[in-house]
């Protein structure tokens, strides 16, 4: 078979320009900026081959379509996500909220530009502390430097600051749960003298004066909902409200940690935000609330000004702190093709007079000049940081920027490959340059950010173009009406397709190979292999995220630390984008939707639906037409997807086998036909149930196998496009990247026989869903990213594709075979590389009975079975160990080890509540 590479021109660059209005008090100051020339539709991309990691003339590339060349020096910190950080107040440290890295808290010398110490329950940390828990923002220094408040899940841990600026004797300060809420503190800030601590207790809504020297409440009060960031002025309190104002009696809500918040009643994303006053001298007064933007983050105050960072909005509110009201709001929209997505998370003051607005989605710094909080601000241009970029401060004649993932998961590792969890962050630190020269940086952050003139091109002529698979033009006729989106879970490129020699594969690191995977193999044979496609996200929180909102929102982002509020946010109105989902733009761009599985929150289960019955129920299903007797029954919290939903298809639950989830799509398939969307969570390959790993893997590959097939078997094939992807790649190494992932192309207009090694994403899907189906981009994102139109043909070949059958036992591994008895696989290819064993050597089954205890504590199945609860590194090594016979250790290491041995073991798992 000959295989075919293809490459694809960069867009251009050009011109910069800009437009600002201002007009006066609670109004809207736009600011535009335009650049290149031309049209750059599906040519917004100039990424050719390269992958993600490599440092390249346009910078170092990361998974999230954009490159990295920022501003100033640059220190990585190799042990985590920062969340949120302070400089100490004699300017000489940063203190960081850190995360998925073992360290709670890294302290770093500013004047040396250095990591100084590490805070965590970690082998590599200096000082041990209970726990990695972290909230969303501080810490907090008291005003002499002399103590460091970490907020955590169930209050603080109070530090001594010595001299040297490193921290040491730690006590907690208990803020008492209310029923199911912890305390999920915020930030703290402190009265003058330092006596008081003003805390933003995030998760009960309320914000508490304690006592500094013995942590007791004094006093609390009721603010808005999910209050965050918090700021002392004078004699009054400022604190952002996440979620808003309370909800008013008869208006649409949703959940968000047990409060039900305003929210839309169509994609369930909140619809207020607010600011609370507390007034300290007046005890009897109630907070004042002022109406801002959506998603309050960042608040700063200074010179009679507050500015709040609306999130949401993409804007920032200016608060004249004398009369409490809004006199301006700042549009950070940098590129006009787009006003959403851009999220401003962090803002500060320089002396002379330059606001700085740091935007997390973006990798930029917005930059304005400032004379008043009445007075207009002109827009100066944009500064290039690292990977979202959280907190910014000016010290001094410095500019310093935190940035969460710095360089993305690039931590140095001993393993022979790497993992979404090797994440990173960076400070960076720099001088403000003159105006000029920041506006000459503008064009650089256009070009890294794919921020090209005309990339969403809409027809105006009724799209009266000949039909081609995919459209320029949204709107024009594609010779594809039914798109179908499998979304499977957590594998890296090199764990299944490593061992397929044409493409850049590392078979040393393949645990589920064509033996395990015969019909993602043969698919990738047969319609084309892509080994330079990267999903975004770390975990699933952030992966199923990226796959419908095209963007993983700054409240998901900035939650990792302390995931007890929310991980999956289906259930969350603050994890939702105002501009909706990839089912609403289909729905208002007149397309049906149907959905399987995908983006379900909660599954009930009848007496009796074990995997082995549920397995036995599937090959009755075929085998007779009957209906399922075991009918299970997912819903969602968001009424635009419930009402599109398939509620006989089982959302996450790794004790039901996705055969069966294929018997029941059969089904409706056969009745109803397809959507012009069809939405699918397959997820047994997330592995953990009852099978073991391999038999849970190739039980979905065989179902993706029989969808293809029925698909490609129906009258539908000749307009039918099926994308197969991951939500996220954390559950194993890959030799290039832990973001790269295995995805697939499968269409009668699919390029066969290809090996495409050009560089594409998650996003670059979405786009190109998007531009089949006629959808508009529903963020800056989506809106930049290059459709895959080069992965596709006008000559469509119509040849169906025909399941093949496991090789793998689905049964393997179960502790009691189904009453329809074990799955008999079909012979292995002896060319390629066995079939893991089942069997566990007689030496081995002290450990696999712990590893086995240890499955049991995961939420890996049943109702409240949760994606990523088990601890990464854990879970990783367990499916290892499951692959290799427990005689392999893990890559790197040079044993085998019990769960609690595990290395990386104290990494908070994704989703834990404790």
């Amino acid at each position: 078979m000959q295989v075919a590479r293809r490459r694809r021109r960069a867009g251009t660059a050009g011109r910069a320009a800009h437009r600002v209005r201002f007009a006066t008090a609670a109004s809207i100051t736009l600011v535009l900026v335009a650049t290149g020339t031309g049209a750059g539709v599906a040519s917004t991309r100039p990424f050719g081959e390269d992958q993600v990691g490599q440092v390249t003339e346009n910078g170092r590339v990361v998974a999230a379509d954009q490159y990295l060349d920022p501003i100033g020096e640059r220190l990585v910190v190799d042990n985590g996500k920062i969340m949120a950080s302070a400089v100490s107040p004699d300017g000489g440290h940063l203190a960081a909220l850190t995360t998925d890295g073992g360290i709670a808290l890294t302290v770093v010398d500013l004047k040396n530009w250095r990591v100084q110490q590490l805070v965590g329950n970690s082998a590599t940390a200096n000082l041990r502390i209970p726990g990695n828990d972290v909230g969303q923002e501080g810490p907090s220094y008291s005003p002499d430097g002399k103590t460091l408040w970490l907020a955590q899940t169930d209050g603080y841990t109070k530090f001594t600051v010595h001299p040297d600026g490193s921290v040491a004797a730690p006590v907690a300060v208990k803020i008492p749960a209310d029923g199911a809420k912890h305390a999920l503190v915020a930030q703290a800030v402190f009265s003058a003298d330092g006596s008081t601590v003003y805390s933003a207790v995030n998760g009960q809504n309320r914000v508490v004066a304690l006592d500094a020297a013995t942590g007791a409440i004094k006093r609390s009060w009721a603010v808005g909902n999910a209050p965050r960031d918090l700021v002392r002025v004078g004699g009054k309190l400022y604190v952002g409200n996440e979620g808003g104002r309370p909800a008013r009696p008869g208006e649409p809500t949703l959940n968000s940690y047990n409060t039900q918040v305003p929210a839309s009643g169509f994609t369930g994303a909140t619809t207020s935000g607010t600011v609370s006053v507390i007034d300290l001298a007046d005890a009897a007064a109630a907070p004042k609330s002022i109406d801002v933007g959506l998603h309050p983050t960042a608040l700063y105050a200074k010179d009679g000004a507050l500015f709040v960072t609306n999130t949401a909005s993409d804007t920032v509110s200016v608060i004249d702190t004398r009369r409490d009201q809004v006199v301006q709001t700042i549009a950070t929209q940098p590129w006009p093709e787009a006003t959403v997505g851009y999220e401003p998370d962090g803002v500060t003051l320089t002396g002379d007079g330059h606001l700085l607005v740091t935007l997390g989605r973006a990798n930029a710094v917005a930059v304005y000049r400032f004379t008043g909080a009445q007075e207009p601000v002109s827009y100066v241009g944009l500064l290039p940081t690292d990977y979202f970029p959280t907190a910014i401060t000016a010290t001094g004649q410095d500019v310093l920027v935190a940035n969460t993932r710095g360089i993305d998961a690039r931590r140095p590792t001993t393993a022979a490959g790497h993992g979404t969890h090797d994440t990173t962050s960076s400070l960076q630190k720099f001088r403000l340059p003159a105006d000029p020269a920041i506006r000459g940086y503008t064009a650089k952050v256009f070009r890294q950010n794919g921020w090209t003139p005309g990339s969403v091109e809409v027809a105006h002529d009724n799209g009266h173009r000949k039909p081609v698979p995919v459209p320029r033009r949204l709107g024009d006729p594609s010779t594809i009406k039914h798109v179908f989106l499998l979304v499977k879970e957590n594998r890296t490129y090199d764990q299944v397709l490593g061992d397929d020699p044409r493409g850049n594969g590392d078979a040393s690191v393949t645990q589920f190979g064509e033996n395990v995977t015969p019909n993602q193999h043969a698919l990738a044979r047969e319609f084309g292999l892509y080994d330079n496609t990267y999903d975004i996200g770390t975990n699933s929180a952030e992966g199923h995220n990226w796959l419908m909102q095209a963007d993983n929102p700054e409240y998901t982002e900035s939650s990792a630390g302390e995931y007890l509020r929310s991980y999956d946010t289906e259930d969350d109105a603050l994890g939702h984008q105002t501009s909706g989902f990839l089912w609403t733009g289909a729905l208002a761009a007149g397309k049906s939707v149907r959905d399987f599985g995908e983006f379900q929150q909660f599954l009930t289960k009848p007496a009796g639906a074990s995997w082995q019955n549920l397995y036995c129920d599937a090959k009755n299903m075929a085998a007779t037409g009957e209906p399922t007797a075991y009918p299970l029954v997912s819903s969602s919290p968001i009424p635009s997807l419930n009402d599109v939903s398939v509620p006989g298809f089982p959302k996450f639950d790794t004790a039901v086998p996705d055969v069966y989830r294929y018997q029941i799509w059969k089904d409706d398939f056969e009745k109803h036909g397809p959507a012009n969307l069809n939405m699918f969570w397959l997820s047994s390959d997330h592995t953990g149930g009852p099978p073991n790993a391999a038999a849970q893997v190739a039980d979905n590959d065989l179902a993706v196998g029989r969808i293809v097939d029925t698909i490609s078997h129906s009258p539908y094939w000749k307009d039918s496009a099926v994308f197969v992807v991951e939500d996220d790649s954390q559950a194993g190494l890959d030799h290039v990247d832990g973001h790269r992932a295995p995805v697939q192309i499968i269409s009668p207009y699919a390029q066969r026989g290809v090996v495409d090694s050009h560089y594409y994403s998650q996003i670059t899907m979405i786009r190109t869903i998007e531009q089949i189906l006629g959808v508009k981009p529903m963020n800056q994102k989506d809106s930049a990213a290059t459709p895959m139109s080069a992965a596709f043909t006008q000559r469509p070949d119509y040849t169906p594709f025909t399941a093949l059958p496991n090789r793998t036992s689905l049964t393997g591994g179960l502790p009691a075979q189904p009453p329809c008895g074990a799955d008999t696989p079909a012979a292995p290819d002896p060319a390629a590389a066995p079939v893991p064993s089942s069997a566990v050597p007689s030496d081995k089954r002290p450990l696999a009975a712990q590893w086995q205890e240890w499955t049991t504590h995961q939420r890996l199945t049943g109702p409240d079975a949760v994606a990523d609860y088990a601890n990464p590194a854990q879970m990783n090594h367990f499916t290892w160990y499951q692959t290799h016979g427990w005689q392999l250790p893990y890559p790197g290491e040079n044993q085998v080890y019990a769960p609690d041995q595990v290395p990386g073991a104290y990494l908070p798992s994704a989703e834990s509540d404790g």
